[in-house]
């Protein structure tokens, strides 16, 4: 299982990617493997502010339905149009083309605060 070093994480699957102030947001791959194939995502969410650990969309699966949790707070600027199509990008590619949305995090030192590559690793026992 792939855990990129240069992401952040949280203990509840998502990965974030900072550049800046802005942050590209995900579901691991750990995470993505759990939920089984991915039939379609719904991120209401664009143009809001929203805190820490709130709900921003959520991730269907053939099975299951799983919120989707913000890593840090901010507002959300974009979602990935490429997942209203093809939502099975979360599964095929979690860390690239599968990214869920970019937000500008209101204190980017937050990010820092979340689980690092190892830790997250160690979180999921792989």
């Amino acid at each position: 299982m792939n855990f990129p070093s240069n992401l952040r994480y949280t203990k509840d699957h998502e990965w974030v990617l900072l550049e800046g102030n802005t942050a590209t947001i995900g579901i691991t791959e750990f995470a993505q493997r759990e939920l089984g194939d991915i039939v379609f995502v719904d991120i209401p969410t664009v143009g809001k502010s929203l805190g820490a650990e709130e709900v921003f969309g959520t991730v269907e699966a053939v099975k299951t339905v799983s919120d989707l949790f913000l890593p840090v707070a901010g507002t959300i600027n974009e979602i990935n149009p490429e997942l209203d199509g093809s939502p099975e990008l979360v599964n095929q590619d979690p860390y690239g083309d599968g990214w869920m949305v970019k937000m500008t995090v209101n204190n980017p030192a937050d990010v820092e605060g979340l689980l690092d590559a190892a830790a997250y690793q160690a979180l999921v026992g792989e």
